[in-house]
């Protein structure tokens, strides 16, 4: 996958799931995926070592995968945005049908 396709993955990932993380992991994640710093300069800023950062960005995205995976919730999105744009493209019923059905 490449880079940035895999950044808009963990971002989009990071957004439905943030609140299960902590505080640090919440803050070396934005600075690293949101405002493209480097491992180094996170460790610099947080007295740490470059090696520490690595480590706890993997068990973030580790963890978004593994969530993604149980809970599904970014692909039930993307699945409702869709029936909810089909339907209004051709104003079909059935797509709201199909949509209810999701949350039965």
């Amino acid at each position: 996958m490449e880079r940035i396709e895999k950044t808009q993955e963990l971002n989009e990932l990071f957004s439905a799931y943030q609140s299960l993380f902590t505080e640090k992991q919440i803050e070396y994640f934005n600075l690293y995926y949101e405002l493209d710093y480097s491992y180094q300069e996170i460790a610099d800023q947080y007295g740490v070592s470059r090696n520490a950062i690595f480590d706890m960005l993997k068990k973030v995205e580790e963890n978004l995968y593994l969530y993604e995976e149980k809970l599904k919730m970014v692909e039930m999105r993307k699945k409702r945005i869709e029936l909810l744009n089909n339907y209004m493209e051709t104003k079909d019923i059935s797509y709201l049908e199909a949509l209810k059905r999701m949350d039965e």
